[in-house]
Order: C-alpha cells, then sequence, then structure tokens
C-alpha cells in the first residue's frame, strides 16, 4: 500500500505541474457511483482482461489529460496498460490513431480503494464533438466497482490483452461505463464548461443509445454551431434515480456537489434540472414539506458554487402527471417549488424548463409528442427541446 501511496503523490505531483503551464478544461465527465449488483461487467469480466469505451468528447484541443477512478472500492484496482484513440463506433478504433496513456512515467498503475488518479498529460489532437475510445487492461479490479450505469453507450469487454487491438475479436457488450471518470483537454484561456447536474432527465433516458442525443448533448451541439461559444464544454453529471437531498440512488447532490461540479476543471456555469425523483420518493411528507428540504438543498448548492465564483441557472421541474409518480401531493410540492425557482431570485437566471415541455391544456402533464410513454422521460425529440429553451447568451456572462 505504501508502493500505491508514493505513485498517487507522484501522479498528483505531475497534474500539478501540467496545470502551470496547460489551461485544463473539463471537455467529457460523469458522475460516479457504486456500481448495482445488476450493473455490474457481464462475463468474462474486468479482471485480467480488457474494457473499451466509447464517449464524445465536447470542445477540443491538442493535449489531454484522463481520469480514472475508484472512489467506490473496497480493493486496488490495477490498470496494467491503457489506451486512447478515435472511435469509430461499435468497438473499433481508428487504425494508427492509438496513444498509450501513462501514469508518472509508466504504463499502468495501482488506484487505492477510495482514490482517483490523473494520467500524464497526452500530445492527442480532438475534435469539438469528437469520438473516442479509452482502452483499459485490468489486473486486479475491486468487488465493489467505481462506474456510471446510466452511459448510453455501449462498451466492450475482450478476453485477456487487447488493449492495442482495432477490433475485438469476441467482444462482450455493456451499456455501462466503469472506473473512466472525467477527460480534460488544454485550451485556450478563455474556455469555460458548463455542468449539468441532474437525475435521470439529464443523464439521457429516453435517449437513443450511441446516439449521444441527450439535452446536455444538443446544447453542446448549439454551442459549437456558434462561434461566439465555440470555447464552452458541456459536461453531463447527470445520475439515473438520483435524488437532490436523500435517498434514490447514487449519491445524492448535495453530497456530490464537490466532486461533480466545484471539481470540474473551467466550471463557470451550473445548471440544475433536479428534484422530480425527491418528490416522487416523498412518501407521506406533506407537499410543503418535501418543497423546504429541497429549497434548503437547492440554497446549499448554491451557495458551494457561488463561494468558487460559478453562476448557477435553476431549471424547472418538468411535469409527471400519468406517470407513478402522479399524486395530487407531489404535484402540489412540484408547482411549490417550480415557484421558488421561478420568483426567488436565488439562482443567477431561471431555464423554464416546464414551460419548453409541458401540453398547455393539461399543464401537469407532458406534451406527448415529447412523452417517451411513461410520461416521466422525454424522447429525442423532448430532449431536444429541453436544450432549444436555454437562451445561449446566458453563457456570454
Amino acid at each position: 500500500m505504501k508502493k500505491i501511496a508514493l505513485v498517487v503523490l507522484l501522479l498528483s505531483w505531475v497534474a500539478a505541474g501540467a496545470s502551470a503551464v496547460d489551461n485544463w478544461i473539463t471537455t467529457w465527465g460523469t458522475a460516479l457511483q457504486l456500481t448495482e449488483p445488476n450493473n455490474m461487467p457481464p462475463r468474462p469480466g474486468l479482471a485480467d482482461n480488457t474494457l473499451r469505451q466509447q464517449l464524445r468528447v465536447s470542445i477540443g484541443g491538442k493535449r489531454i489529460r484522463l481520469q480514472f477512478s475508484n472512489i467506490f472500492g473496497r480493493d486496488v484496482v490495477e490498470i496494467r496498460a491503457a489506451q486512447v484513440a478515435l472511435s469509430e463506433g461499435k468497438g473499433v478504433v481508428t487504425a494508427g490513431s492509438s496513444k498509450a496513456i501513462c501514469f508518472g512515467g509508466q504504463p499502468g498503475i495501482a488506484i487505492a480503494p477510495q482514490e482517483a488518479v490523473w494520467s500524464d498529460p497526452l500530445d492527442f489532437p480532438v475534435e469539438a464533438l469528437g469520438d473516442l475510445a479509452v482502452t483499459i487492461y485490468f489486473g486486479n479490479v475491486s468487488r465493489t466497482l467505481t462506474g456510471h450505469p446510466g452511459s448510453r453507450t455501449v462498451s466492450y469487454i475482450q478476453a485477456g490483452n487487447a488493449v492495442a487491438d482495432v477490433r475485438f475479436s469476441q467482444p462482450r457488450s455493456t451499456e455501462h461505463w466503469y472506473v473512466l471518470a472525467r477527460i480534460d483537454v488544454a485550451a485556450p484561456k478563455t474556455s469555460r464548461a458548463i455542468v449539468a447536474l441532474g437525475d435521470s432527465i439529464t443523464d439521457g433516458r429516453g435517449s437513443t443509445t450511441n446516439g449521444n442525443n441527450r439535452w446536455p448533448d444538443n446544447l453542446s451541439r448549439r454551442l459549437q454551431a456558434d462561434r461566439r461559444y465555440r470555447h464552452i464544454a458541456v459536461v453531463n453529471m447527470g445520475i439515473g434515480g438520483n435524488a437532490v437531498y436523500a435517498g434514490g440512488l447514487g449519491p445524492a447532490a448535495v453530497s456530490r456537489i464537490e466532486r461533480d461540479v466545484l471539481d470540474v476543471a473551467g466550471v463557470r456555469w451550473l445548471i440544475i434540472l433536479h428534484g422530480v425523483n425527491d418528490i416522487g420518493g416523498s412518501g407521506k411528507l406533506k407537499a410543503g414539506d418535501t418543497a423546504a428540504k429541497m429549497i434548503a438543498a437547492y440554497e446549499k448548492i448554491i451557495d458551494q458554487a457561488h463561494a468558487k465564483k460559478i453562476m448557477v441557472y435553476g431549471a424547472t421541474i418538468l411535469p409527471f402527471g400519468g406517470s407513478p409518480y402522479d399524486r395530487f401531493d407531489h404535484e402540489a410540492a412540484r408547482q411549490l417549488i417550480n415557484t421558488w425557482i421561478r420568483t426567488s431570485k436565488i439562482f443567477d437566471a431561471v431555464i423554464d424548463m416546464d414551460a419548453a415541455v409541458k401540453d398547455p391544456e393539461h399543464p401537469a402533464e407532458l406534451l406527448k409528442e415529447y412523452d417517451t410513454g411513461d410520461h416521466l422521460h422525454l424522447n429525442p425529440k423532448g430532449l431536444k427541446k429541453l436544450a432549444d429553451a436555454i437562451d445561449l447568451r446566458l453563457f456570454l456572462k
């Protein structure tokens, strides 16, 4: 364990030294949680095998660094080798594009339990909205695994060491991310990042697998289409089933704010679209009590963000009429919270996403053309509508 601590210390020194030269901006990241038993990797598993994960960045750059996490692990996670490459989809990388990822000058690292590590900075040109593949050959893997179940992107597992293979010979697929936490790019000093904090609606439930059409993805496309905003990254920190103040899946928003927002490199703006699971899971709480608990949690998050000079934009909670959350007291709580979001003036701006996707004739319900059919989540058209509801001028501030 002393050797592990020394390696982690060396990595911290390397990353700190690089930061003095490079202006790091997080171009891609995901909110991490303890992987549930039913979301663990399929056979053959990760230990002594190779995992290839696909993702789309937001802004580009010529230099990158990657973060790998064992934050929820009880045992060491051993990376024997890792590479990054341009992705052609379906687990295939562009021939000749792969580059080895190093850690303190070494090809691998043992990540201690409850730790995360950064790679050495790597010269690797990345285009805005470019698709990457990160391939990891593991040794030992923790029994409790850090990951992100709602990847909406297919990852591939190959038995043995296939880290340098362009195409896996016998891949097993899984729609989850594991261990990989963040990718930063060296970007101009003017570059900044937006963090989208939320639940399954932000995480992308209802989007197309491998389609990269979650609402934060659509926002990123809008930014890249306008030269005034091409320096702005979008980082999706949604967790399906997540709550704002307590309960739900993964750490509640109030307890993950430091890792998932404040520690994001270059973060300037925070969009909060969060709370439907607190309302739906409030049980016998009165509407006023639910609203009070949520407002207190919002205020705590806002105070922490403002202390770091991060602007916070509040998005109103979407309708859920007809879903399992549909109860009179739940709708009353939603209305109380949305009224507070719109009128409290505690947010730096309000994004009225409720107004964008509700049925005007039945305002407690989603408009049918945006509804996946469960009356809670949005289809790709609805997710695009959420992104289109955001005034890009908010990111000139």
